[in-house]
């Protein structure tokens, strides 16, 4: 079996430039068990990063491979012009939890493809092309993704047949806000939505479209109730809001089964993808039936929904609800939270921890302010890989360290995480 390095070297030699592994010394993973992972030369880690928040309860989880082998023994792709029921009962699951009147859902392969359709789907109703993001957003790598994302590490092209603008909030480390409270800082970010549509629009804008809680820029987190305020400017000028549950659904936040819930608004669509699927390809948009229908072309999809793929989010969906996973995030989520913060509150290095449930950040910084230090992140990125655990990296500079355990994990494996994000911590002081 070839080694790490080995793969390495055919990784660089075989795929693009412009995707990385992470480490210094990237590992393999040859397989995984519940919330640990082996690299094809042995070594065991404990996973807190799931594949980027998609392997949500558990590798090789019992009930989601035998959902999988007994469909794949069946048949495994139909498209969407044949009558699926594995497709249709996700469908019916999915618009029942999604919080949406009337709910009409379509699948797709990816979130990047999910949010693209949502941006289709309100430049179609509203007959607009102009659209609202926040600043620090990620939304996608597909070409209409790109346009909707304010994040420069990740930012492909400026091409965009879109009218974009991008408005405050979320990210408050580095607003022009971030010395308000909670209150303030909303009522600044919702005068910001304002001014931006007065003088930055013609006026007729198709959505506004925003993650919850910011994903690839390193789980910044709006208080709650900001959407809920932006909410009122957005329905005075007729504007959809799109919520971007790519890495918040589907209870990972602890308080909530989507991360919208937080803010007292019920969105005209939500997207999501990732962890539905336990690692299976799955994402999809959520919509009320007179936005989903105002597209009147002939259209299918050839990979949405497959029947793999949708026995694989129905047994994943079952298995959170069954087990209150929701309320495990929120358990398992104090837990960690209570573990990490006293040496983040501490380190002069460590400028702020946030996030919620299962779905925590804490950003790096130069000692006595708020300069970026991409370099010690780094060093407790290692330092985690060192002691047997894999956490993630993000951020707008690659200055936050990304901590998301599964869905299911044990007190024992937060504990186990803890321990070793404490002493890489110190290590890297």
């Amino acid at each position: 079996m070839a080694t790490n390095k080995e793969l390495a070297e055919r990784y660089e030699a075989v795929l693009p430039s412009w995707i990385k592994p992470l480490y210094a010394e990237p590992i393999s993973i040859d397989h995984g068990l519940g919330g640990y992972i082996w690299d094809t030369e042995g070594n065991k880690y404990l996973d807190f990063f799931g594949g980027v928040l998609t392997t949500m309860v558990g590798h090789s989880n019992p009930h989601v491979v035998a959902a999988v082998q007994e469909q794949a023994a069946k048949v495994m792709h139909t498209s969407t012009l044949y009558l699926s029921e594995p497709m249709i009962q996700l469908a019916e699951e999915i618009a029942a939890v999604s919080g949406i009147p009337d709910a009409r859902v379509f699948f797709t392969t990816s979130g990047s493809e999910a949010n693209d359709t949502a941006v289709l789907l309100a430049t179609s109703y509203r007959k607009s092309n102009q659209v609202l993001a926040m600043r620090n957003s990620y939304h996608g790598r597909s070409f209409t993704a790109q346009a909707i994302t304010s994040h420069s590490s990740w930012s492909s092209t400026s091409l965009s047949g879109l009218s974009v603008n991008f408005v405050q909030g979320a990210y408050r480390l580095r607003s022009p806000f971030r010395h308000m409270d909670d209150d303030e800082f909303t009522a600044a970010c919702v005068d910001d939505l304002q001014q931006v549509i007065d003088m930055m629009t013609a006026g007729d804008v198709a959505c506004l479209i925003a993650e919850p809680i910011q994903g690839v820029g390193g789980f910044a987190t709006p208080p709650d109730g900001f959407f809920g305020a932006f909410s009122k400017v957005l329905a005075n000028n007729g504007i959809l809001f799109v919520s971007d549950e790519v890495q918040t659904g589907w209870g990972r936040t602890g308080d909530h089964f989507w991360g919208y819930q937080a803010h007292g608004v019920v969105p005209d669509m939500l997207t999501f993808a990732k962890g539905v699927g336990n690692g299976i390809t799955l994402a999809g948009i959520v919509a009320r039936a007179e936005i989903m229908d105002t597209i009147t072309s002939l259209s299918f999809s050839t990979f949405g929904g497959n029947p793999l793929s949708a026995s694989a989010g129905l047994a994943t969906l079952r298995y959170v609800q069954q087990n209150d996973l929701q309320a495990n995030a929120k358990a398992m989520g104090q837990r960690l939270w209570a573990g990490i913060a006293p040496i983040c509150e501490a380190h002069p290095q460590i400028a702020e921890l946030r996030g919620k449930g299962l779905m925590v950040a804490l950003e790096t910084v130069q000692p006595g302010g708020i300069e970026p230090d991409a370099a010690f992140a780094g060093a407790i990125l290692e330092g985690c890989k060192e002691r047997g655990l894999l956490v993630g990296k993000g951020g707008l500079y690659g200055n936050a360290i990304r901590i998301t355990p599964m869905l299911d994990v044990s007190a024992e494996e937060i504990d186990e995480g803890i321990a070793a994000i404490v002493g890489a911590i110190q290590a890297a002081s």
